[in-house]
């Protein structure tokens, strides 16, 4: 993780902020509000990439690998390209550079050219200044970690808890989760 989240904005329910909560089984209950999304992270990266569920599931798997600087990264400058105040643009830039691309990065990301980035970009940056870098790291995404997420146990065991839900009458599913949240 890096050393200032404020990259990724604030964090809601929905988003990143609840990894700590578990039903009896060892799921996240958090899954349980967005159970059906397996089959569209399936569909492609950017599906998984648009869905703060899939975001964090994917980061879980990332982080395991070794590899989860690469989708921050990604986020970040996500993040970036949608900040409008030129002030903001110049402290996000030198974050990114600085937590990612420069040498003494604490959460560096391979990629070709950054040594072409210099701290004297930073001073007028625009919002499509890491694109490139960006589409490189997507594409190692792309074409490595994300098929590896997609054969993973983490992804395979969501997609198993989605088919048995849908396989329960509404009733019985409510039940279900309310007896894994209060493990009766």
């Amino acid at each position: 993780m890096f050393k200032n989240d404020s990259i990724l904005g604030p964090c809601t329910q929905s988003e990143l902020c609840f990894a700590d909560t578990h039903d009896s089984d060892g799921s996240s209950s958090s899954s349980r509000q967005s159970l059906k999304n397996t089959a569209k992270w399936a569909a492609s990266l950017e599906n998984l990439l648009e869905d703060p569920e899939g975001v964090k599931r994917f980061r879980e798997f990332l982080k395991k690998e070794f590899s989860e600087e690469n989708v921050l990264f990604w986020l970040a400058c996500e993040d970036f390209k949608k900040t409008q105040d030129k002030k903001q643009m110049q402290e996000k830039a030198k974050e990114i550079y600085t937590t990612f691309l420069s040498s003494k990065a604490s959460s560096q990301v391979n990629v070709e050219g950054q040594s072409q980035l210099n701290e004297k970009i930073l001073e007028e940056p625009h919002p499509l200044m890491f694109q490139k870098l960006q589409d490189q790291i997507f594409n190692l995404m792309k074409y490595d970690s994300y098929t590896r997420f997609l054969k993973s146990d983490l992804f395979l065991k969501h997609k198993r808890t989605e088919e048995e839900e849908e396989d329960l009458p509404d009733a019985q599913t409510a039940a279900k989760r309310a007896s894994r949240i209060y493990n009766t």
